[in-house]
């Protein structure tokens, strides 16, 4: 068991791998929505930002395409996150819409009131910790966006928000004008060097993580199915229709807003579900504030049990693997006919096109699935295997797994990592005892999901 490829080629890393072997989908897409066109709201959630709001609409200031609207949410803010974010605007000429809550009713709320209340083609959501490093982020997530009717979310690259970040876009004309008028704000967190630090150690693996998944395993994902599980969610455009029949008119009348602990994670199941598709983008960055170090094992607690609670709703995806050989026949007898005489008249084509509606999903999967099953196997499995292994005293079997796992994954990062191969072999190694312990805690959600499911029958899942 010690010596089983498990840890050193995981399933989804094998299937990143044959993805980018095979190579993306050759179709030319024909747009049938010029994406020029498209009205976009931006949303932006907060909750005692005010750090960090100045720092998020210097960046929505410097973009290259402007929205139609920008919308802050607050949602019960004690500090003067609004009140610095319409100062902000007002010196720089942006209209912005505030709506102020007395208290916290959360992010999903937020989402489905704006997919309903406004009327944009695209709702981009923006979280407040968040900032877009490149200028054509919005425009080109818009872009891919329009690029089939089948995309439902776009997404760009998301890293950590650290420090130097911040020291860096103090020059922004934008920024200077705020801080101007308001020398007693800062864009630095009002925390003490301790907590800097902690914010350090999360930015450090964080980097390694975010990179080998948005570099290696999501590209591969990408082009192998033309979609990921679900998108980064601090900075995503949706198209709103989508948004909110497939997702919100949906599921509201049966899961009110316990959309899972994580939101996201949900809402991207919902749209592969449905034959709509997730997508991310390697051209564009944004950066995103990262927890202290003694608050990440919430925030894993967070994802992970949304995870696995989003493969409960959706079990009908994760089975696709199973309807494999049904969808292949189904696909053959369409190629059949189009050899026969019955040619593609569409004047619309559209890489990895797939029928809509939950129906299909349930008589023949979507390809996605591999990628959720594969997921659901390594996120039950793996942790349990490195428990067992401790328990069971295999010392050195333990050590050859996870030095020859981090020689791969090490490998891979400093493959992908063009231009900066030295700082990241360095910085893979430094984070990798970080990576094994975060695996280990898997173990708690796992056991708290299945007392959720089997002990306690509690369904009320939400952040």
């Amino acid at each position: 068991m010690a010596t089983t490829p498990y840890f050193i080629l995981s399933p989804n890393t094998v299937l990143s791998m044959v993805g980018l072997i095979h190579g993306p989908d050759k179709t030319v897409p024909k747009p049938a929505e010029d994406w020029r066109k498209a009205t976009v709201d931006v949303v932006i959630p907060v909750l005692n930002e005010e750090s960090n709001i100045p720092l998020c609409l210097a960046s929505l200031a410097r973009q290259t395409r402007k929205p139609t609207r920008i919308i802050l949410i607050d949602d019960g803010s004690s500090d003067r996150t609004v009140e610095y974010a319409k100062s902000f605007c007002a010196l720089n000429g942006m209209e912005l819409i505030a709506i102020q809550r007395a208290q916290s009713i959360g992010k999903t709320p937020t989402l489905k009131r704006q997919s309903r209340e406004f009327d944009a083609d695209v709702e981009f959501i923006l979280d407040g910790d968040t900032v877009l490093e490149s200028d054509n982020y919005l425009d080109r997530v818009v872009e891919e966006l329009y690029k089939g009717a089948g995309i439902a979310s776009a997404c760009g690259t998301v890293l950590p928000l650290r420090d130097r970040d911040r020291r860096a876009k103090l020059g922004a004309d934008a920024l200077q004008k705020f801080l101007g008028a308001h020398p007693e704000a800062t864009v630095y967190p009002k925390v003490g060097w301790f907590h800097h630090l902690q914010r350090g150690i999360t930015d450090m693996y964080r980097e390694v993580l975010y990179y080998f998944l948005q570099k290696f395993l999501y590209v591969g994902q990408m082009t192998f199915f033309g979609s990921i599980l679900n998108p980064v969610g601090c900075a995503v455009a949706y198209r709103r229709s989508v948004l909110k029949t497939i997702v919100f008119d949906r599921f509201e009348q049966i899961l009110g807003d316990d959309l899972t602990n994580s939101e996201d994670i949900f809402i991207g199941f919902a749209i592969n579900d449905n034959g709509y598709r997730n997508t991310q983008l390697t051209d564009v960055y944004a950066r995103s504030q990262e927890p202290e170090a003694g608050r990440v094992p919430r925030q894993i607690y967070l994802w992970s049990s949304s995870f696995l609670q989003s493969c409960y709703y959706f079990d009908e995806l994760m089975r696709s693997p199973f309807k494999a050989l049904k969808r292949g026949r189904r696909k053959k007898e369409e190629l059949a006919k189009m050899t026969a005489g019955f040619a593609d008249k569409r004047v619309h084509h559209e890489q990895y096109r797939q029928p809509f509606g939950i129906d299909y999903t349930l008589e023949y999967g979507r390809p996605i699935g591999w990628v959720l099953f594969m997921s659901a196997f390594e996120k039950v499995a793996f942790p349990t295997i490195l428990m067992v292994m401790i328990l069971l005293r295999l010392w050195e079997p333990l050590a050859i797994t996870l030095a020859l796992e981090t020689a791969v994954a090490t490998g891979i990062l400093v493959a992908v990592a063009k231009g900066r191969r030295l700082e990241y072999f360095f910085k893979s190694l430094m984070v990798a005892p970080l990576r094994y312990g975060v695996l280990l805690f898997d173990l708690v959600t796992i056991g708290r999901f299945a007392a959720d499911l089997w002990i306690f029958r509690n369904r009320r899942w939400r952040k």
